[in-house]
């Protein structure tokens, strides 16, 4: 699956949540509100790295760590989707400047 199909698949899911937000809240989430969600999968992606590791009992850890994984990917997409980031640019720049730094960290 190619990013721009994940960010459709994460956009159209935003906006299911959008209208479970209004019938519930009245509302949809701020941007704060989503950026706060996404602090507290982290939270429990730490945790479930952890037991991956061996250092934490965590029931079907695997299983519930690509669910977290999934989780913040989808947060991410939406960030920068209501951000206005084009997230595969901004990768892609990013990662070249990183592999352009390291390369020139190991020919010193």
């Amino acid at each position: 699956m190619k990013l721009s199909d994940l960010e459709k698949s994460a956009l159209q899911l935003n906006k299911l949540y959008e209208q479970l937000e209004l019938k519930r809240y009245g509302r949809i989430w701020s941007t704060e509100e989503l950026a706060l969600g996404f602090v507290g999968d982290v939270g429990d992606l730490a945790k479930l790295i952890q037991a991956n590791a061996g250092i934490r009992t965590i029931d079907d850890c695997k299983a519930k760590l690509g669910h977290e994984l999934s989780d913040c990917l989808w947060s991410i997409i939406v960030l920068a989707n209501k951000c206005g980031i084009d997230l595969e640019a901004e990768f892609v720049k990013n990662t070249r400047e990183l592999a352009e730094y390291v390369a020139g960290e190991l020919d010193t």
